[in-house]
Protein backbone atom coordinates (compact mmCIF):
# COMPACT_ATOMS: atom_id res chain seq x y z
CA UNK A 1 0.00 0.00 0.00
CA UNK A 2 2.72 2.38 0.86
CA UNK A 3 4.46 2.01 -2.25
CA UNK A 4 1.59 2.36 -4.40
CA UNK A 5 1.29 5.34 -2.69
CA UNK A 6 4.45 6.55 -3.38
CA UNK A 7 4.14 5.68 -7.08
CA UNK A 8 1.25 7.44 -7.31
CA UNK A 9 2.34 10.39 -6.14
CA UNK A 10 5.58 10.19 -8.37
CA UNK A 11 3.67 9.65 -11.20
CA UNK A 12 1.42 13.15 -9.88
CA UNK A 13 4.23 15.12 -9.16
CA UNK A 14 5.74 13.89 -12.98
CA UNK A 15 2.53 15.35 -14.74
CA UNK A 16 2.64 18.56 -13.01
CA UNK A 17 6.04 19.46 -13.92
CA UNK A 18 5.20 18.15 -17.25
CA UNK A 19 1.94 20.32 -17.73
CA UNK A 20 4.24 23.47 -15.93
CA UNK A 21 7.05 23.34 -18.58
CA UNK A 22 4.24 22.49 -21.76
CA UNK A 23 3.00 25.59 -20.33
CA UNK A 24 6.08 27.58 -20.36
CA UNK A 25 7.18 26.19 -23.42
CA UNK A 26 4.13 27.29 -24.72
CA UNK A 27 4.27 30.52 -23.66
CA UNK A 28 7.80 31.20 -24.89
CA UNK A 29 7.02 29.73 -28.08
CA UNK A 30 3.31 32.73 -28.06
CA UNK A 31 5.08 35.89 -29.49
CA UNK A 32 2.30 38.35 -28.13
CA UNK A 33 2.96 36.16 -24.90
CA UNK A 34 6.35 36.19 -25.02
CA UNK A 35 6.30 39.87 -25.67
CA UNK A 36 3.75 40.34 -22.41
CA UNK A 37 6.50 38.70 -20.35
CA UNK A 38 9.07 40.51 -21.20
CA UNK A 39 7.33 44.04 -20.61
CA UNK A 40 6.12 42.59 -17.39
CA UNK A 41 9.91 41.34 -16.59
CA UNK A 42 10.72 44.64 -17.40
CA UNK A 43 8.18 46.29 -15.23
CA UNK A 44 8.69 43.81 -12.35
CA UNK A 45 12.61 45.12 -12.41
CA UNK A 46 12.10 48.69 -12.69
CA UNK A 47 9.28 48.47 -9.92
CA UNK A 48 11.53 46.47 -7.64
CA UNK A 49 14.95 48.72 -8.22
CA UNK A 50 13.04 52.18 -8.40
CA UNK A 51 14.46 53.65 -5.26
CA UNK A 52 18.12 52.46 -6.30
CA UNK A 53 17.64 53.94 -10.24
CA UNK A 54 15.02 56.56 -9.50
CA UNK A 55 17.07 59.98 -10.35
CA UNK A 56 14.87 61.42 -7.38
CA UNK A 57 12.82 60.38 -4.73
CA UNK A 58 9.67 62.42 -5.68
CA UNK A 59 7.78 61.64 -2.49
CA UNK A 60 10.79 63.21 -0.25
CA UNK A 61 9.95 67.06 -0.05
CA UNK A 62 13.62 68.13 0.83
CA UNK A 63 14.39 67.02 -3.18
CA UNK A 64 11.39 69.15 -4.60
CA UNK A 65 11.61 72.26 -6.02
CA UNK A 66 8.32 74.09 -6.48
CA UNK A 67 10.05 76.39 -9.10
CA UNK A 68 10.67 73.17 -11.16
CA UNK A 69 7.07 72.62 -11.92
CA UNK A 70 5.07 72.06 -15.15
CA UNK A 71 8.30 71.56 -16.69
CA UNK A 72 8.79 69.96 -19.98
CA UNK A 73 10.36 66.82 -20.64
CA UNK A 74 13.87 66.94 -21.29
CA UNK A 75 14.77 70.58 -19.53
CA UNK A 76 17.55 70.73 -17.43
CA UNK A 77 16.86 71.95 -13.20
CA UNK A 78 19.57 74.66 -12.15
CA UNK A 79 20.87 71.67 -10.40
CA UNK A 80 21.95 70.00 -13.78
CA UNK A 81 19.04 67.20 -13.60
CA UNK A 82 17.53 66.30 -16.67
CA UNK A 83 13.68 65.36 -16.34
CA UNK A 84 13.40 63.44 -19.18
CA UNK A 85 9.55 62.78 -18.60
CA UNK A 86 8.85 66.27 -17.24
CA UNK A 87 7.55 67.36 -13.80
CA UNK A 88 4.50 67.61 -12.45
CA UNK A 89 2.82 70.59 -10.67
CA UNK A 90 4.55 70.09 -7.32
CA UNK A 91 8.44 69.63 -8.99
CA UNK A 92 8.28 65.99 -8.96
CA UNK A 93 10.40 64.19 -11.81
CA UNK A 94 7.86 62.39 -13.65
CA UNK A 95 10.09 59.16 -14.73
CA UNK A 96 10.57 58.80 -10.72
CA UNK A 97 7.76 59.15 -9.91
CA UNK A 98 6.13 56.55 -12.56
CA UNK A 99 8.79 53.90 -11.14
CA UNK A 100 7.23 54.87 -7.58
CA UNK A 101 3.77 54.66 -8.56
CA UNK A 102 4.18 51.25 -10.64
CA UNK A 103 6.13 49.42 -8.02
CA UNK A 104 2.88 50.78 -5.45
CA UNK A 105 0.12 49.60 -8.32
CA UNK A 106 1.82 46.06 -9.11
CA UNK A 107 2.13 45.60 -5.06
CA UNK A 108 -1.22 46.50 -4.55
CA UNK A 109 -2.74 44.11 -7.38
CA UNK A 110 -0.89 41.47 -7.12
CA UNK A 111 -1.32 40.89 -3.31
CA UNK A 112 -4.98 41.55 -3.67
CA UNK A 113 -5.17 38.92 -6.05
CA UNK A 114 -3.49 36.77 -4.79
CA UNK A 115 -5.29 36.58 -1.11
CA UNK A 116 -7.87 36.88 -2.62
CA UNK A 117 -7.08 33.54 -4.54
CA UNK A 118 -6.18 31.94 -1.12
CA UNK A 119 -9.70 32.78 0.40
CA UNK A 120 -11.96 31.89 -2.64
CA UNK A 121 -9.92 28.51 -3.28
CA UNK A 122 -10.59 27.67 -0.13
CA UNK A 123 -14.44 28.61 0.37
CA UNK A 124 -15.08 26.95 -3.34
CA UNK A 125 -12.85 23.63 -2.68
CA UNK A 126 -15.27 23.60 0.39
CA UNK A 127 -18.93 24.37 -1.53
CA UNK A 128 -18.17 21.81 -3.90
CA UNK A 129 -16.93 18.98 -1.52
CA UNK A 130 -18.93 19.73 1.28
CA UNK A 131 -22.00 20.14 -1.03
CA UNK A 132 -25.35 20.37 0.92
CA UNK A 133 -26.31 23.30 3.02
CA UNK A 134 -22.71 24.40 3.17
CA UNK A 135 -22.75 24.42 -0.59
CA UNK A 136 -25.94 26.28 -0.67
CA UNK A 137 -24.81 29.24 1.99
CA UNK A 138 -21.70 29.63 0.01
CA UNK A 139 -22.72 30.25 -3.32
CA UNK A 140 -25.79 32.64 -1.88
CA UNK A 141 -22.91 34.94 -0.52
CA UNK A 142 -21.02 34.64 -3.78
CA UNK A 143 -24.38 35.36 -5.65
CA UNK A 144 -24.99 38.51 -3.51
CA UNK A 145 -21.48 39.40 -3.93
CA UNK A 146 -21.08 39.34 -7.85
CA UNK A 147 -24.59 41.12 -7.99
CA UNK A 148 -23.22 44.22 -6.91
CA UNK A 149 -20.12 46.17 -9.18
CA UNK A 150 -17.38 46.04 -7.54
CA UNK A 151 -16.48 49.53 -7.59
CA UNK A 152 -19.46 50.62 -5.92
CA UNK A 153 -18.15 48.00 -3.18
CA UNK A 154 -14.17 49.45 -3.16
CA UNK A 155 -16.07 53.17 -2.68
CA UNK A 156 -18.28 51.79 0.17
CA UNK A 157 -15.31 49.89 2.19
CA UNK A 158 -12.54 53.05 1.42
CA UNK A 159 -15.61 55.92 2.49
CA UNK A 160 -15.39 53.79 6.08
CA UNK A 161 -11.96 52.12 6.07
CA UNK A 162 -10.28 55.57 4.83
CA UNK A 163 -7.50 55.90 2.40
CA UNK A 164 -4.27 53.69 2.51
CA UNK A 165 -2.42 50.82 1.12
CA UNK A 166 -3.78 48.08 3.58
CA UNK A 167 -7.32 49.63 3.08
CA UNK A 168 -7.23 49.37 -0.82
CA UNK A 169 -5.57 46.11 -0.66
CA UNK A 170 -8.45 44.77 2.01
CA UNK A 171 -10.98 46.57 -0.19
CA UNK A 172 -9.97 44.81 -3.81
CA UNK A 173 -9.60 41.31 -1.54
CA UNK A 174 -13.66 41.91 -1.03
CA UNK A 175 -14.24 42.73 -4.40
CA UNK A 176 -12.38 39.63 -6.19
CA UNK A 177 -12.63 36.57 -3.73
CA UNK A 178 -15.84 35.60 -5.20
CA UNK A 179 -14.95 34.77 -8.66
CA UNK A 180 -12.35 32.61 -7.85
CA UNK A 181 -14.76 31.08 -5.71
CA UNK A 182 -17.17 30.77 -8.20
CA UNK A 183 -14.61 29.03 -10.45
CA UNK A 184 -12.89 27.07 -8.22
CA UNK A 185 -16.39 25.44 -7.46
CA UNK A 186 -17.22 24.59 -10.95
CA UNK A 187 -13.86 22.77 -11.05
CA UNK A 188 -14.02 20.80 -8.52
CA UNK A 189 -17.40 19.47 -8.96
CA UNK A 190 -16.31 18.34 -11.98
CA UNK A 191 -13.38 16.59 -10.26
CA UNK A 192 -15.09 15.42 -7.38
CA UNK A 193 -17.26 12.80 -9.41
CA UNK A 194 -13.74 11.21 -10.77
CA UNK A 195 -12.09 7.84 -9.61
CA UNK A 196 -9.40 8.94 -7.84
CA UNK A 197 -11.44 10.92 -5.31
CA UNK A 198 -13.24 7.82 -4.41
CA UNK A 199 -9.91 5.95 -4.49
CA UNK A 200 -8.42 8.58 -1.83
CA UNK A 201 -11.48 8.38 0.56
CA UNK A 202 -11.50 4.23 0.21
CA UNK A 203 -7.83 5.38 1.24
CA UNK A 204 -9.26 6.93 4.72
CA UNK A 205 -7.63 10.11 3.77
CA UNK A 206 -8.09 12.99 5.35
CA UNK A 207 -11.21 15.72 3.71
CA UNK A 208 -8.20 18.42 3.54
CA UNK A 209 -6.04 15.96 2.32
CA UNK A 210 -8.42 15.30 -0.26
CA UNK A 211 -9.41 18.40 -1.00
CA UNK A 212 -5.59 20.47 -1.12
CA UNK A 213 -3.55 17.79 -2.05
CA UNK A 214 -5.90 15.75 -5.19
CA UNK A 215 -8.69 17.79 -6.29
CA UNK A 216 -7.09 21.87 -5.97
CA UNK A 217 -4.00 20.31 -8.05
CA UNK A 218 -6.75 19.62 -11.20
CA UNK A 219 -8.20 22.84 -10.71
CA UNK A 220 -5.25 24.98 -11.21
CA UNK A 221 -5.79 25.63 -14.81
CA UNK A 222 -8.76 28.11 -15.18
CA UNK A 223 -7.70 29.38 -11.84
CA UNK A 224 -4.45 30.46 -13.10
CA UNK A 225 -6.43 32.15 -16.20
CA UNK A 226 -8.82 33.57 -13.44
CA UNK A 227 -6.36 34.63 -11.62
CA UNK A 228 -4.25 36.97 -14.07
CA UNK A 229 -7.25 37.98 -15.52
CA UNK A 230 -8.19 39.67 -11.84
CA UNK A 231 -4.57 41.13 -10.76
CA UNK A 232 -4.93 43.08 -14.06
CA UNK A 233 -8.21 44.32 -12.99
CA UNK A 234 -7.18 44.94 -9.51
CA UNK A 235 -4.23 47.14 -10.68
CA UNK A 236 -6.98 49.09 -13.07
CA UNK A 237 -9.62 49.05 -10.18
CA UNK A 238 -7.00 50.87 -8.12
CA UNK A 239 -6.00 53.39 -10.62
CA UNK A 240 -9.84 54.23 -10.79
CA UNK A 241 -10.19 54.95 -7.10
CA UNK A 242 -6.89 56.74 -7.16
CA UNK A 243 -7.91 59.22 -9.76
CA UNK A 244 -11.44 59.36 -8.01
CA UNK A 245 -9.34 60.85 -4.31
CA UNK A 246 -10.17 57.61 -2.31
CA UNK A 247 -7.88 55.06 -2.79
CA UNK A 248 -4.11 56.28 -1.94
CA UNK A 249 -3.03 59.04 -0.09
CA UNK A 250 -0.46 61.63 -1.78
CA UNK A 251 2.33 60.50 0.16
CA UNK A 252 1.95 56.81 -1.07
CA UNK A 253 2.24 56.76 -5.19
CA UNK A 254 0.08 55.26 -7.72
CA UNK A 255 -0.36 55.33 -11.16
CA UNK A 256 -3.68 56.22 -11.20
CA UNK A 257 -3.12 59.28 -8.50
CA UNK A 258 -0.14 60.38 -10.88
CA UNK A 259 -2.99 60.91 -13.76
CA UNK A 260 -5.47 62.44 -11.31
CA UNK A 261 -2.41 64.73 -10.17
CA UNK A 262 -2.23 66.21 -14.26
CA UNK A 263 -5.93 65.55 -14.87
CA UNK A 264 -6.18 69.29 -14.82
CA UNK A 265 -3.55 70.70 -16.84
CA UNK A 266 -4.56 68.70 -19.76
CA UNK A 267 -6.28 71.23 -21.64
CA UNK A 268 -3.48 73.84 -21.02
CA UNK A 269 -0.74 71.70 -22.82
CA UNK A 270 0.76 69.97 -20.07
CA UNK A 271 -0.15 66.92 -21.15
CA UNK A 272 2.92 64.93 -20.10
CA UNK A 273 1.78 64.98 -16.70
CA UNK A 274 -1.05 62.81 -16.91
CA UNK A 275 -0.23 61.10 -20.60
CA UNK A 276 3.23 59.33 -19.53
CA UNK A 277 1.48 57.53 -16.47
CA UNK A 278 -1.49 56.74 -18.47
CA UNK A 279 0.39 55.35 -21.69
CA UNK A 280 2.56 53.19 -18.48
CA UNK A 281 -0.69 52.19 -17.41
CA UNK A 282 -2.51 51.06 -20.51
CA UNK A 283 1.27 49.22 -21.60
CA UNK A 284 1.01 47.36 -18.49
CA UNK A 285 -2.45 45.92 -17.91
CA UNK A 286 -2.11 44.90 -22.20
CA UNK A 287 0.98 43.22 -20.97
CA UNK A 288 -0.44 41.33 -18.25
CA UNK A 289 -3.66 40.62 -20.64
CA UNK A 290 -1.65 39.56 -23.63
CA UNK A 291 -0.10 36.65 -21.15
CA UNK A 292 -3.80 36.08 -19.52
CA UNK A 293 -5.24 35.26 -23.12
CA UNK A 294 -2.29 32.99 -23.94
CA UNK A 295 -2.70 31.02 -20.83
CA UNK A 296 -6.46 30.92 -21.34
CA UNK A 297 -5.58 28.99 -24.93
CA UNK A 298 -2.85 26.91 -23.34
CA UNK A 299 -4.80 25.85 -20.57
CA UNK A 300 -7.95 24.99 -22.33
CA UNK A 301 -9.08 21.29 -22.59
CA UNK A 302 -10.88 21.82 -25.63
CA UNK A 303 -7.39 22.95 -27.60
CA UNK A 304 -5.72 19.72 -26.61
CA UNK A 305 -5.47 17.03 -29.24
Amino acid sequence: MASDSVDTRTVVQGKVHSAFYHTVRALLRNKFSLCGLIILGIAILLAVFAPWISPQNPYDLSQLDIMDGRLKPGTASMSSMIYWLGTDDQGRDLLSAILYGMRTSLLVGVSSALIALTIGAALGLTSAYAGGKTDALIMRVVDIQLSFPPILIALILLAVLGQGVDKIILALIVTQWAYYARTVRGSALLERRKSYVDAARSMALSNPRILFRHILPNCLPPLIVVATMRIAYAIMLEATLSFLGIGLPVTEPSLGLLIANGFDYLMSGDYWISVFPGVTLLVLIVAINLVGDALRDILNPRNKD
